[in-house]
């Protein structure tokens, strides 16, 4: 069997593929295909501050500053509110606000520095650092002692501390040590079970100051904090300049009722950060800025791995089925931790990373999308404000209207090579085995009799093929193309070995609507 028209497309192919082949380094990140997708996004910004303002006022939030960043820059932010509400001062992007444990990640980014240093390991025992844990009595003997990583991933086996874990931001280390020498509550054992814990964080902090020698707040201002420029933020309120500081407030017998504000202690490690939407785009930038996996010159506080590292979700923790998009579609997700970090996947298929946060007078939220290169960031001073709900909706209008696509992976040197190798064959399997391009289980699980069969009913159907498209990377290694038919189109997918070169070891040919 074969399909006369096919030649000529092949010999096209072949040509690009050498040239390709010639010029093609060992490994090209994804990239953003469409050059007007900020001009899109801009397009959003009115309907995205209607939101953010609908969504402050239904709730009785006193203020809400607001941003988001795209391509690692802040390209929107607004303000709705106040940040003192006697002194009528109002909130924007300059308003320095507690975000409560959004502060997790950069401590949890601060123990990776110093794993990346060799000064400690993610699967060293705590009390390698902290004595007092040595003798904490588990739920069973043949338990495992807590690790740093499960301190990272709330899966220490403490148990939930929220609000208890709140009231503590204040406390001084000796405290929380007496609260080791105490003796701690288990959940769980160690590493069998999500629980989030606000101890567990306090609990790094103490271990930065035990590796570095400088306290947490030291440690992560001087090589996170300084270096990525935010330099309006604090640890202390007291620091903070009296017209930027933002109040926390309840909502009580219909009026809001200013909250006390704590000191910083040995809690502020797991929420005591008190920042600004334009400092902080800049932590979310460095999130973004470590997509795509690439070759180019570290500038960050530290290596891109690390923060993708930090961004895997380590611990899986709920199926939510019932799930739904904020238009009510339904859209059942996946959620897990990270290193500090929240993650989800949805039913669309794609990823959020950020984290919550929430206090006695205030809430606050971020949320960046790796693969589409935007992030959205919000704070309220409003006890436990929600702010992941209007993120939530800002996103999913912002994707809609826009129309913004993901990163694209351009096609690796042998994927393109297979492509060509494998449009020589594909019309006419009788030379396949002696082509030198499929694996030694190929012939062992597919029969070129019944390829050629598949192959003929396909461009049957297909009637004459008219283009061939270009390869669609899943990863490097596995791919898949469209030929185009009169009538339909024909799919074709493979997988390449872990060899050197990659020989093609699956095959899928299916006949796909136009």
């Amino acid at each position: 069997m074969t399909v006369k028209n096919l030649p000529h497309l092949i010999a096209a192919i072949t040509l690009s593929v050498v040239s390709l082949m010639a010029s093609a380094q060992s490994y090209k990140p994804a990239v953003f295909a469409d050059a007007d997708r900020l001009k899109k996004i801009e397009s959003t910004y009115a309907i995205i501050d209607k939101l953010y303002k609908d969504y402050a006022e239904k709730n009785h939030w006193p203020g809400m500053a607001y941003g988001i960043v795209v391509d690692g820059k802040l390209v929107h932010s607004g303000g709705i509110g106040y940040t003192d509400i006697d002194a009528k001062i109002p909130a924007d992007a300059n308003s320095d606000f507690r975000i409560a444990s959004m502060t997790k990640s950069l401590t949890a980014m601060a123990i990776l520095k110093l794993r990346d240093e060799g000064r400690l390991k993610l699967d060293d025992p705590a009390y390698m650092y902290i004595p007092e844990m040595k003798g904490l009595k588990y739920l069973t003997k043949d338990a495992t002692p807590i690790t740093i990583k499960n301190l990272l991933t709330h899966t220490s086996g403490y148990p939930e501390d929220n609000p208890w874990g709140d009231r503590q931001l204040a406390d001084s280390d000796d405290e929380l040590i007496a609260l080791y020498k105490k003796g701690i509550s288990f959940s769980n054992n160690p590493g069998l079970g999500y629980e989030y814990s606000n101890l567990g964080f306090a609990t790094l902090g103490y271990i930065i100051k035990k590796v570095s020698g400088k306290t947490y707040e030291d440690y992560i201002t001087e090589y996170i904090l300084k270096p990525l420029g935010m330099t309006h933020t604090y640890w202390e309120y007291t620091k903070v300049p009296k017209n930027k500081l933002a109040h926390g407030y309840r909502w009580l017998d219909n009026k809001w009722v200013e909250q006390p504000l704590l000191h910083d202690g040995s809690y502020g490690a797991m929420g005591g950060l008190i920042t600004t939407i334009e400092d902080f785009s800049k932590y979310m930038a460095a999130h973004l800025d470590a997509w795509p996996p690439r070759d180019d010159a570290e500038t960050g506080p530290i290596k891109r791995s690390s923060i993708r590292e930090m961004q895997y979700p380590w611990d899986v923790n709920a199926l939510s089925s019932n799930a739904k998009t904020t238009t009510g579609r339904p859209c059942p997700n996946v959620t897990a931790y990270c290193y500090g970090l929240r993650w989800e996947k949805d039913c669309d298929n794609r990823t959020y990373v950020g984290h919550t946060g929430g206090l006695p007078g205030f809430g606050s939220q971020w949320n960046i999308m790796p693969e589409y290169g935007i992030g959205v960031v919000c704070f309220a001073n409003l006890t436990y404000a929600r702010a992941g709900a209007p993120n939530n909706q800002v996103l999913d209008t912002l994707l809609a209207l826009s129309g913004i696509k993901p990163r694209q992976l351009p096609a690796s040197a042998i994927l393109e090579q297979r492509k060509s190798d494998l449009l020589k064959v594909i019309a006419n399997w009788s030379t396949a085995k002696a082509s030198g391009i499929f694996a030694m289980n190929f012939f062992m699980d597919y029969f070129p009799e019944q390829l050629k069969i598949a192959a003929a009913d396909a461009f049957a159907k297909a009637g004459k093929i008219t283009g061939v498209g270009e390869i669609v990377a899943e990863n490097q290694m596995r791919g898949y193309f469209i030929m185009q038919g009169e009538k339909t189109n024909i799919r074709v997918a493979f997988t390449l070995t872990p060899e050197t070169p990659g020989l093609i070891q699956e095959y899928h040919l299916d006949v796909v609507s136009k």
